[in-house]
C-alpha cells in the first residue's frame, strides 16, 4: 500500500527518529506523536516543512492517543524504556499504552499497524520488562488482530546507548566488569534496518498479523562484543567476570537513584540470551539483509576514541 500519512508514536527517540526519516523519504505525512512535541523540532526542520509534524500525544493517557491517529493511513508503537520510574511501569508502557494505540487505531479506522516489541518477549518470564513486552503484543492483538509486531534485538547506531556505553566504560575504567562469564548470546541489529523494517511492514500486505524476530547477521557473546568496542576504540583493558548475584545487589543497592546506572531487571535480562527464536520470521521475509556490526560501529566509536 502506498504510505499516506503515518502516525508514529515515540517518533523522536533512538529508533523512532529513524523510523521518522525513512518514512518522510519513502514519500509518507508523517506525524510524530510524543509527550514533547519541541524535543522533535529537529526532525520537523525546513527541508521537512509539511511533511513531518510534531504532535502532544502520551500513550499512558487514552485521550491524547485518538486525536493523534484521526485521519491516518497507518501507525507505528515505537514507545519504550528499560528503566521503571515513578509511575511509568513497564505494565504501564509496555502493556496498557500499546493498548492504548491499538484500540484507538483501530476506532480511526487506521489501516496498518506495527507495533514494536523486543526479543524474548514471555508472559512466564520473572523479568517485569519481559513480561509487559509480551502482555502488550497481546493486548495489540486484540485489539488489532492485522497489526504487525516487530521484535528486535538489540540495538545499535551513532547514538545508541549500548555500545556508547561500553566505550565511555572503556575510557574511565582500567578494567571492564562482565556480566556473569560474559558468555550471554546477542544478536546487535543497526537501528536502520529496523526502520527500513518497519516501513517495509507498513508497505507489505503479507505483513498483516505477522510477528518478526529482527537480529543483525551475527550472534555475539557479551565478552566478544566487549572486546569489538575496545578494538574499535584502540583500549587495552582486563574483562573482569562479575557474578550475577553481586550485578544484582548492586541493582538493589542502587534502585532508590531516578537516574541509576543500573536496574534489576537490566540484571536479568542480561542471564539470557537475545537472539533470533528458530523458525521465526526474520529480515529475509521482509527482503531485507541485515547491516554487519563492523560496518557501522567504527564510524561512530573511533571518532568518540578520545
Amino acid at each position: 500500500m502506498a504510505l499516506g500519512r503515518v502516525t508514529v508514536f515515540g517518533g523522536s527517540g533512538f529508533l523512532g527518529r529513524e523510523i521518522v526519516r525513512r518514512l518522510a523519504e519513502d514519500g509518507a505525512e508523517v506525524r510524530v506523536a510524543v509527550r514533547h512535541p519541541e524535543r522533535a523540532a529537529f526532525l520537523t526542520g525546513p527541508g521537512n516543512a509539511g511533511q513531518i509534524t510534531a504532535l502532544h500525544a502520551d500513550v499512558w493517557d487514552e485521550a491524547t492517543v485518538g486525536p493523534a491517529l484521526a485521519g491516518a493511513d497507518a501507525a507505528v508503537n515505537t514507545v519504550g524504556h528499560y528503566v521503571e520510574r515513578g509511575d511509568a511501569s513497564f505494565e504501564a508502557i509496555h502493556g496498557q499504552g500499546a493498548r492504548h494505540v491499538a484500540q484507538a487505531a483501530a476506532a480511526a479506522g487506521v489501516r496498518r499497524l506495527v507495533h514494536i516489541s523486543g526479543i524474548g518477549a514471555d508472559p512466564a518470564s520473572d523479568s517485569a520488562y519481559v513480561w509487559a513486552r509480551a502482555v502488550g503484543e497481546r493486548l495489540v492483538r486484540e485489539a488489532f488482530p492485522a497489526a504487525t509486531i516487530l521484535r528486535p534485538s538489540v540495538m545499535f547506531g551513532p547514538s545508541d546507548t549500548f555500545l556508547n556505553r561500553l566505550a565511555a566504560l572503556a575510557r574511565a575504567l582500567p578494567a571492564l566488569p562482565l556480566f556473569g562469564s560474559g558468555e550471554v548470546k546477542l544478536e546487535p541489529v543497526y537501528v536502520n534496518d529496523v526502520a527500513a523494517a518497519v516501513a517495509r511492514a507498513l508497505a507489505m500486505p503479507a505483513a498483516e498479523g505477522h510477528l518478526y524476530e529482527l537480529g543483525g547477521p551475527r550472534v555475539y557473546s557479551y565478552r566478544a562484543l566487549v572486546r569489538v568496542v575496545l578494538d574499535q576504540t584502540g583500549r587495552r583493558r582486563l574483562m573482569l567476570p562479575v557474578p550475577y548475584a553481586a550485578w544484582s545487589a548492586l541493582a538493589a543497592l542502587l534502585s532508590p537513584l531516578p537516574q541509576r546506572p543500573i536496574s534489576r531487571d537490566q540484571v536479568k535480562l542480561m542471564q539470557k540470551d537475545n537472539v533470533v527464536s528458530p523458525g521465526a520470521l526474520t529480515f529475509a521475509d521482509l527482503g531485507i539483509t541485515p547491516t554487519a556490526l563492523e560496518a557501522i560501529a567504527p564510524t561512530y566509536l573511533r571518532r568518540r576514541a578520545g
